[in-house]
């Protein structure tokens, strides 16, 4: 238990004032994850969607590939990424592995399932609810889909909350694509995980206080702009 103590104390001096290391790491953990999110986003919102109001064949089979996505192992997430962007594979003219972009990707892989599945399981009742009535109405598909839009704005935000909350606690994927290197692709998870293993239980501590921090303080920020 001292010892745990003994770690906590020295992290804390470490973070009073942190360093500059430390600033750049939580910069670009924030980047990667703040664009993977935004990424996943893109395409989870417009999906969660069409799911949500369109009738069609094979409607059902396509939610379920949503919901099991959310199940695979974000290791072979990384997996995939890296055969993609490495020099033999099909993206590797880019160059991009061993950078934040392929960092991006593989997060934002992670979360476009997660972001779907939940705003899809939050909008069904919105989206009934808001057709009916813009129906009603007269409303066009457009005019239908504005409203659900407006309806479900909250179901959206808190998906969203999630994805991020998921990308940026991720390790071992992002390890895989970004590798861990100093000053380029080290963010707080990589860089928590390196410093534990090389024994130094102190800095893992101190970036891991600032990982808690820095998700409760996105979280917290979210949280109020859904409650407006």
């Amino acid at each position: 238990m001292s010892y745990l103590l003994e770690g906590l104390k020295q992290g804390l001096t470490l973070l009073l004032p942190p360093g500059r290391e430390i600033l750049q790491i939580v910069a670009l953990s924030l980047v990667v994850s703040g664009a993977a999110t935004l990424l996943a986003s893109l395409a989870a919102v417009p999906a969660s969607l069409l799911l949500a109001l369109k009738e069609f064949r094979g409607k059902r089979l396509l939610v379920g590939l949503v919901n099991t996505a959310m199940s695979v192992p974000a290791v072979l997430i990384g997996l995939l990424v890296y055969g993609l962007v490495n020099r033999r594979g099909p993206l590797g003219i880019l160059g991009m592995l061993f950078t934040p972009g392929a960092m991006v990707l593989a997060q934002a892989l992670l979360a476009f399932p997660l972001i779907t599945a939940l705003a899809l399981a939050a909008l069904k009742g919105v989206a009934r609810d808001a057709r009916d009535l813009a129906l009603s109405l007269g409303a066009n598909r457009r005019q239908l889909a504005a409203a659900v839009i407006r309806q479900g704005r909250f179901a959206f935000l808190t998906a969203i909350i999630a994805g991020f909350s998921r990308v940026i606690g991720e390790t071992g994927m992002t390890l895989m694509v970004g590798g861990n290197i100093r000053g380029q692709t080290r963010v707080l998870t990589t860089a928590i995980s390196l410093e534990t293993m090389k024994g130094n239980f102190e800095i893992g501590i101190a970036l891991g206080i600032v990982l808690l921090l820095v998700a409760a303080a996105i979280n917290v920020a979210l949280q109020g702009l859904q409650g407006k």
